[in-house]
Parts: structure tokens; C-alpha cells; sequence
């Protein structure tokens, strides 16, 4: 079974990595994402459709959705979601796959709302041992239908994020997301979003020469060349497997610009959005993270 769907391939073919942020909606999601989109000059922007850390499921404002939907088409910018960071359907509470489950279904119906091409969300934790095999069983019980149900209405794609470590996550290390994916039949509708900071956390020493390029090889190994479809570029703040999350501007932090570099010219990221999710002050600091990426792109 194959990873791509011809409306869902990558925006460029022939090497361009659309760059942008992580970009705030409060006050409305086109009255305050799209001034940042143009200030941070963001060509991808992810944000959130409800609160980061709550369960609530806010319907939209229509008229808001529409401005956006338009405007990014205007600006050619692609669109992505973030889920809530609650989301866990590896959980051993029955209550938090539940509302995990709602979480995801309704940053679907979202999605396709603003035209999002696609919904992340990090993989998740059986947070204890014994409870580790079951919340693979849930995984596919949960996934599979929410993966039919978009792929049946051209919606947006599910893109997993593995997380920094620790905690009986379910997918940290980039080879994890083997058994995941194989947990759902490698569905199409299912692709991957790598975070730097998180495979960092989890141990791939991405500073070493060769490191985020290794790491990225083992990825495509893993998972196949077109199942790549967003990626996270955050520096850190912490050691290499410390599983802390804690990013960091572009260079600033222990994996550093060389890394970087790597990543703007492995075969893998060509033509995949890549966003940024690091400190800023106002558009400003993304700003100046993408003016980075940009330059360490290969000409």
C-alpha cells in the first residue's frame, strides 16, 4: 500500500521546501494568522483549532475560515493543524482515547474547513509497561477508522509526530514508527512529521557530523521515501537524549546550523514543508529562524 495520494503529494517536486511557522490564531484565525503569515514570510503556516492543552471542540467561525481558506490560496500557502497536545490513544485511561479520538476527529473536520492539508499529532504513550501492548490494540482500533473516514472524503491526512522520549512513549526514536505504522496496515492516509528537537530528545545525535542526515536516512529505511510530509525544524536547549522538549532559535542551541544545513539538502526533504516552532517575540523571531533555513538551503 502506498503512502501518497496525488491531492496530498508534497507542494514541490523539484527540491523547494516551502518554509514557515507555528502561527497564532487568537483574535480570529485569517484577522491574526494571516498578518503573521506575511510578516514572518511564511510559505506553511500550522496552527491550533482549540485550546493546545483542553479538549474543547469549538465549532469555527465560517466567515473566518473562509478569509483564511482564501487567503493562504492567494498567497500560495499550504495549511496544516496541530492536535491537542492531550491527545493520547495509547493512554490507559478509556476516557482520554475517547476524547482523543473526538480531539482528532474534529481537527479533521476542521481541516477541511480551512483547507488544511493535514492533521498532527504526536504518537502518544502507554505510560505504563504493562499496558504497552494494548495501546498498540488501540492505536488501530482508534486510527483505522478516523484514517478510512478522511481518505474516503479526500480530507485532510493524519500525520504522526514522534515525540522527545520518556514516558512509555509509543514512537520516539524514527525506527519506532515502523511497528506504528504497520499497527494501522501502513495506510495511505497516515504520513509522518518529524520533529528535530524531539529526535534530538530521543537520543539521534543530530549535531555529529552526518547525524540529521543518518537519522533522516533511517527515517526514509523506516518508512519510505513519500511518507515524509511536514517537518518541525526546532534547535534545543538540552542535551542529546535528555527527552526534554524545550526548543530553541535556529543555531542557537546544541544542534546547531551544520545540522541544519543537512537537513535543508537531504533527498527526503525536498519539496516537503518545513515550519518552525521556536521562541519569538511577534512574527519576529520566526521570522528570522526562516531568513536562516533559507540560507542554509542549497542554491
Amino acid at each position: 500500500m502506498t503512502a501518497a495520494h496525488p491531492g496530498h503529494r508534497p507542494l514541490s517536486s523539484h527540491g523547494h521546501r516551502p518554509l514557515g511557522s507555528h502561527t497564532p490564531t487568537s483574535g480570529g484565525l485569517a484577522k491574526a494568522a494571516l498578518p503573521y503569515v506575511d510578516g514572518a514570510g511564511s510559505e506553511v503556516a500550522q496552527v491550533y483549532v482549540g485550546n493546545s492543552r483542553g479538549w474543547a471542540t469549538p465549532a469555527g467561525d465560517p466567515v473566518q475560515d473562509a478569509l483564511f481558506r482564501d487567503g493562504c490560496a492567494e498567497r500560495g500557502v499550504s495549511a496544516y493543524i496541530h492536535a491537542s497536545l492531550l491527545v493520547n490513544l495509547g493512554s490507559p485511561t478509556e476516557a482520554t482515547v475517547e476524547r482523543s479520538v473526538q480531539s482528532l476527529a474534529h481537527a479533521l473536520r476542521r481541516g477541511a474547513a480551512i483547507g488544511a492539508r493535514a492533521v498532527v499529532f504526536h504518537a502518544g504513550s502507554a505510560v505504563d509497561a504493562g499496558h504497552a501492548e494494548a495501546a498498540m490494540r488501540q492505536v488501530r482500533e482508534s486510527l483505522l477508522p478516523l484514517l478510512d473516514s478522511a481518505a474516503a472524503s479526500d480530507g485532510p491526512m493524519l500525520l504522526v509526530e514522534p515525540s522527545a522520549g520518556g514516558g512509555r512513549s509509543l514512537a520516539s526514536r524514527v525506527e519506532h514508527l515502523g511497528p506504528y505504522l504497520d499497527a494501522v496496515d501502513r495506510h495511505p492516509w497516515l504520513g509522518v512529521c518529524f520533529d528535530t528537537c524531539h529526535a534530538w530528545a530521543a537520543g539521534h545525535d543530530l549535531a555529529a557530523e552526518g547525524g540529521m542526515t543518518e537519522t533522516l536516512d533511517t527515517l526514509v529505511a523506516t518508512v519510505g521515501a513519500d511518507r515524509l510530509r511536514l517537518v518541525h525544524a526546532n534547535d534545543s536547549k538540552d542535551l542529546c537524549g535528555s527527552t526534554r522538549d524545550r526548543h530553541e532559535t535556529i543555531g542557537k542551541g546544541l544542534i546547531g546550523e551544520p545540522a541544519f544545513a543537512e537537513l535543508m539538502r537531504h533527498p527526503a526533504t525536498a519539496g516537503v514543508p518545513i515550519l518552525v516552532e521556536t521562541p519569538t517575540e511577534g512574527y519576529e523571531g520566526h521570522a528570522a529562524d526562516i531568513a536562516t533555513l533559507r540560507r542554509l538551503a542549497p542554491a
